[in-house]
Parts: structure tokens; sequence; C-alpha cells
């Protein structure tokens, strides 16, 4: 049964692996990537170190590739072609690199790894894969690795930081700036109190236009009954008499 588990899990893996690099939609790619980390922490499993797969799902496979999910969505989740962009020495290292770690690759499986196949493998040490066990591991056997993932842990947040950039998704703070200038709001905008304020001046000049004489200076016969209306408002008779309060 754990032969059928490891084989199943190892296969989850490399296809995980390959579909990370394989696929272009990067959320696709994050998909991926996660079935991978799912596959080693059942090869942990096996292995009998518990709390590295625990941390494997809990810590990689939910809240960095949660991370991961916000970062696609915010850098841009678009497909992209792929082209042979970059620099000739940078397409030539690149090759020098990939045949090196394919040599390493070569050696480890050729050298120990098929002859480990028939094997047993290390007995079980009382307090291996605790917490304890990895802490002490990780500050003394393998401190340089670790000081080292640190330093990529930093690499990849300044490249996250410069595709960024680069999108359009993050600006100087010079840009970002409020003078006292921008506070002032332009002609065409208004509230809508100021709307209804326009409104009710202007109809009021339209009514004192219409009280005083009309528009353009003639007065209709409209007009001279609001004439008259006006005067008695004052106080006046329509003949030019006044009221008894004037006599």
């Amino acid at each position: 049964m754990a032969e059928v588990v490891f084989f199943l899990a190892a296969i989850g893996a490399l296809a995980g692996a390959v579909g990370t690099v394989a696929v272009r939609n990067p959320f696709y790619s994050v998909l991926a990537l996660v079935m991978h980390l799912l596959s080693l922490a059942l090869l942990f499993l096996l292995l009998r170190s518990e709390f590295v797969a625990a941390a494997q799902v809990v810590v990689y496979a939910g809240a960095v590739m949660v991370l991961y999910m916000f970062v696609v969505a915010y850098v841009g989740g678009t497909s992209m072609p792929l082209g042979p962009g970059g620099t000739r020495s940078m397409r030539i290292g690149s090759i020098v690199f990939a045949g090196v770690l394919f040599v390493e690759l070569a050696i480890a499986i050729l050298g120990t790894g098929l002859k480990a196949l028939g094997t047993e493998g290390a007995p079980y040490e009382p307090g291996f894969g605790t917490p304890a066990r990895i802490g002490e591991l990780l500050l003394t056997k393998f401190l340089l690795p670790f000081e080292i993932a640190s330093f990529l842990l930093l690499i990849a947040a300044v490249g996250a930081v410069t595709l960024a950039r680069r999108r359009g998704g993050l600006h100087d703070a010079e840009e970002q700036r409020i003078t006292p200038l921008d506070l002032v709001r332009p002609v065409s905008t208004g509230t809508m109190a100021e709307a209804v304020g326009t409104r009710t001046n202007a109809t009021t000049r339209e009514r004192t236009g219409l009280e005083y004489g009309g528009h353009s200076g003639r007065a209709g016969p409209e007009d001279g009954d609001d004439g008259e209306r006006t005067g008695l408002e004052a106080g006046v008779a329509p003949g030019g008499d006044t009221g008894p309060e004037d006599r």
C-alpha cells in the first residue's frame, strides 16, 4: 500500500511541477503548484515526518498559495505569449545553468538513487520529524541553506515590487501627493444644492424681469398687468394716486 501511495504522490508531484512552468495562464499555474505541494505532503507522511507534512499543507499549500493568488490578481492574471526575450548572455547563462543542473541530477540518480531502491532505507530514530529536531538541524547542520533561503525570499519580494511598478500597479510617492491646487473643484462640477440654487436664481431673475417690463425691454399687456400689480403691492394706485396714508 505504501508503494502505491508513493508512486501516486510522486507522479502528482512531477505533474504539478511540469504544469507550473508549462501552463501559460498564471492562475492555472498556481493551481498546478498547489497540486505539487499536496503531493509533497504525502511524500513527507510516508517518511514519517508528520510535522513537515502539516506545515507543507498549512503554510505552503494554504497561506502562501493565497498570497500567490493575490499577487497574480494584482500584477495581472492574463496569459502572455512566450517570446525569446532577454539578452544573448542571459540565454547562454540559462542554458549553462540548465546543463549543470541536469548533470547534478543525473549523478544523484545514477550514483545513489538507483542503488537505494532495493534497500529498506535508514532506520527510524526517536524524535525524527519533531519541531525540536527540525529547529536543531536548521540552526546547526543546515544553517547555510537556511540563510540562503532568506535571501531568496528577499529577492522574490524585490522582484514582485519591480513587476508591479513595471505594469503600473504602483506609483512613486511624489505622484500621489495632493497639493492645495488639486483640492480646487473644477467649474463644471457642483453639488445638488448648488444646482438647485442656480435654477432657483434663474427662475427668480426671469420672474423679476417679467414684473419690471419683460425680456428685451418690451412690455406687453401681461407685463402692464404685472406692473400694476407691483404698484399695488408697493401702496401706489394704478392711476398714480397714493393710498390714504400718503394723503
